[in-house]
């Protein structure tokens, strides 16, 4: 059995990770790659503790493991965009395999860096991009491959699905869920990529490519965070049967894609809605097999581990096979993506929670119900809450049927116009996913 040369780059938490997932089965591994993985360089800044690595040539310069000829696939997993992208590149342009889990670098460069491989006959494989121990990659490309993919949402980052989490079942404010997701380690001390979608926006895209056979688009991508949610509305929405999760949302229309990430209302009876804590779920809805849903970990050194072996079995059983007989990157290849045009927000329909502070007074609603039938837009339910004592404000919650965010956004305007109204309007969509 000839050994694959492997080196990796980044001994933090997954580079830790996939070394010792290598070390610790490596007879399982071998036996599915049908050869042996072996870990000859690995690049990083300093050692990690929690790993062996005797008999392995260890760099502080990260590029001499691109420029290793021994090396036949480079492992990514240092992060961020720009080094990550001249490592990655420099390690194609040198023969050599990819196996990333930087996200950012996909949804940013990957189309460039598919093109890339292509051109020098190697392969990019990303499974721990997104979602971690979730082979959300391989179902997307291979397993759902005989469907058209109509739809697909996700729950595909921990930290905002652990701050709703505890905000829904414990009542606690954001800022202070948020303070403890630091503390555990599932936030960064600068956590903007979590609560701002930003993280998710990433996955989404290279979702969207996957199932829509589309280039990779993340500027496209409506991104909305959590920061602005408050335990009132998860706390109404729980009256009104829907949990409040941050999706990311990717649809296939006749006149394009939809691409969004945002809060979102969803019955509190559907599986996703009982993805709690740092848990990531992928439902994706194919034309043949239906709703299908993919639930696991999201992040961690063994889940994402996990994923990056996967791929680097992969790589090797595809060693000597002709790159016209492997799995393109995206499932299609480059030059049969389909550039489809990405539909603007303002066109997109959902239902509609808003909730307004009123002042309590006689004449209101039937304003605030004028605004809404001016725009088309028609009430599925109202709940006027009582004032609290001493309070001349009432909090009103409205439910809509579909509407375009255009025509919401222009009642909210005349809405929050009116001298009977305190303050901003808080919106979030709705969504049934059931097509």
């Amino acid at each position: 059995m000839n050994p694959i040369k492997v080196g990796i780059c980044g001994l933090g938490t997954v580079g830790g990770g996939t070394l010792n997932v290598l070390r610790d089965n490596v007879e399982v591994i071998s036996a599915r790659a049908q050869a042996s993985l072996q870990v000859v360089h690995v690049g990083a800044r300093r050692d990690n503790p929690d790993c062996d690595l005797a008999n392995i040539r260890v760099s502080r310069d990260i590029f001499e493991v691109a420029h290793d000829p021994e090396v036949e696939i480079l492992v990514e997993l240092i992060g961020g965009t720009s080094v990550a992208r001249e490592l990655v590149e420099a390690a194609i342009v040198s023969g050599k395999h990819v196996v990333t889990a930087n996200k950012a670098l996909i949804a940013v460069h990957g189309n460039e860096i598919f093109a890339l491989a292509e051109k020098h006959g190697v392969e990019v494989r990303y499974e721990a991009a997104i979602a971690g121990g979730i082979p959300i990659v391989k179902a997307l490309r291979e397993g759902l491959a005989g469907n058209r993919i109509e739809w697909l949402a996700g729950i595909i980052n921990g930290t905002g699905n652990f701050i709703l989490t505890e905000m829904r079942d414990k009542g606690r404010e954001f800022s202070d869920v948020l303070a403890e997701a630091q503390a555990l380690g599932y936030a960064e001390a600068d956590p903007t990529f979590d609560v701002e979608g930003i993280d998710a926006a990433h996955k989404l895209v290279i979702l969207a490519s996957l199932a829509f056979g589309i280039p990779l688009k993340f500027d496209a991508v409506y991104t909305e965070g959590i920061t602005e949610l408050t335990t009132q509305d998860v706390g109404y929405a729980l009256e009104l049967g829907y949990i409040i999760k941050h999706l990311g949302i990717a649809k296939q229309h006749a006149e394009g894609v939809e691409l969004r990430v945002h809060p979102t209302l969803i019955p509190d009876h559907l599986l996703l809605s009982d993805v709690d804590g740092v848990k990531n779920a992928v439902l994706v809805e194919g034309s043949a097999v239906g709703p299908t849903l993919y639930y696991g970990a999201g992040a961690g050194a063994q889940p994402t581990a996990s994923a990056v072996v996967a791929d680097l079995v992969d790589l090797a059983r595809n060693f000597g096979v002709e790159q016209s007989n492997r799995v393109p990157a995206l499932g299609i290849a480059q030059s049969s993506l389909r550039d489809l045009p990405i539909i603007p927000m303002a066109n997109i329909e959902t239902p509609w929670y808003l909730r307004m502070e009123v002042a309590d007074k006689p004449g209101v609603l039937s304003r605030v119900a004028s605004i809404f039938s001016e725009q088309g837009i028609s009430i599925e339910a109202l709940i006027q809450k009582a004032p609290a004592e001493g309070q001349t404000l009432v909090s009103l919650i409205v439910l809509t049927n579909k509407a375009p965010q255009g025509s919401v956004d222009t009642a909210v305007g005349g809405i929050e116009a009116l001298d009977a109204i305190s303050g901003k309007v808080t919106r979030i969509r709705v969504e049934a996913l059931d097509g």
